[in-house]
């Protein structure tokens, strides 16, 4: 016999999840700190063995980096349920005064949304418009530099042909396009693109599931990222 949960129970079991999610996230200082890490599952994974790219970049650069990063998160997420737990990339800002922000987002809009990595022109716009200076991630990136905070886009890298979102490169491109553009036109944003350093034929770099980085290919983007940051702000903690 099937049983069906209630909707009480649905959001009971969604609630213990997002608090298991959370529980493996950082906890923010008050008031703010020196390294803010927001995102999704790239930036999460390979955290519970502290390989994570944050953990990277903070091991790098001997500097205390915060990690709020969550599987499955979106940049806008339409549900209030799931982004008071972390599935909103936004909702993962905590506020406060922070040196850097680092972040990425937007393949899980793609992939989840409606149109499911197919004729996403229309979720890409609402993201970020042609002019690359509408949108929620202009609207957000601005907020963030209003803070006072060094804003570090980190951009997708290529998949290697075997793994989840492959159908959604095309308009990952342009987003990221986009992105770019964007920090080129505004002080203080910087679009870093982790394909620079992943080779899409090399195994090694990606985990079992073929989508998300392996402890190599997480070590190789954090170092990357760290350089950037020290090139920018060579001071340490």
């Amino acid at each position: 016999m099937i049983v069906f949960a209630t909707s009480r129970t649905r959001i009971f079991l969604v609630l213990l999840l997002g608090l298991a999610i959370a529980a493996c996230t950082d906890t923010a200082p008050k008031g703010g700190g020196d390294i803010l890490v927001i995102g999704d599952s790239v930036l999460a994974w390979n955290g519970r063995s502290d390989q994570a790219i944050p953990d990277v970049i903070g091991k790098t650069l001997g500097r205390q980096v915060t990690n709020k990063a969550v599987p499955g998160a979106k940049f806008a997420n339409g549900s209030a349920l799931f982004s008071a737990i972390g599935f909103d990339i936004q909702q993962q800002y905590p506020g406060g005064s922070w040196n850097w922000i680092v972040l990425n987002g937007g393949a899980n809009d793609l992939g989840f949304d409606d149109c499911k990595c197919a004729a996403c022109r229309p979720a890409v716009a609402k993201l970020i418009g042609p002019d690359a200076m509408s949108g929620a991630i202009p609207a957000f990136l601005s907020r963030l530099r209003a803070s006072g905070a060094q804003v570090l886009w980190m951009g997708y890298y290529k998949g290697n042909g075997k793994g989840s979102f492959e159908g959604c490169r095309d308009d990952l491109v342009l987003l990221e396009r986009r992105i770019a553009r964007f920090a080129a036109n505004t002080q203080g944003v910087t679009f870093l693109d982790s394909e620079a350093v992943i080779n899409p034929a090399d195994p090694t770099q990606f985990a079992s599931d073929n989508t998300h980085p392996s402890p190599k290919g997480s070590a190789l983007i954090g170092a990357y990222l760290a350089n950037a940051i020290s090139e920018r702000d060579a001071r340490s903690q």
